[in-house]
């Protein structure tokens, strides 16, 4: 497994989730992010991360709420969102940034 670091260097576009156990809203995001990625297939990485477990990441990335998602291509943040966002507004989102 490539650690993150790699993965957001990457030309793969790769979504991150920043989660918590106890985020009720961050509950409805893994069917959502399923959705995405059953139809981006590899063209898009999907990564979750808890903000509890990693409080260096949220502090780096600046992440006030949760759920919070963060776009990243070739080590540059692309987008970023807080808040749940349905499918139907994340794919066409996504699918400018995917080749």
């Amino acid at each position: 497994m490539e650690n993150l670091q790699e993965l957001i260097q990457s030309s793969t576009p790769l979504l991150i989730d920043c989660f918590a156990t106890w985020c009720g809203p961050c509950k409805m995001v893994p069917p959502i992010l399923k959705e995405v990625k059953d139809k981006l297939g590899d063209k898009i990485r999907i990564v979750k991360i808890d903000v509890d477990r990693n409080p260096q990441l949220s502090s780096q990335w600046q992440i006030a709420s949760i759920p919070t998602l963060l776009l990243f291509k070739e080590g540059k943040l692309l987008w970023r969102q807080s808040g749940v966002v349905p499918a139907h507004q994340l794919l066409p989102l996504l699918q400018q940034y995917v080749q």
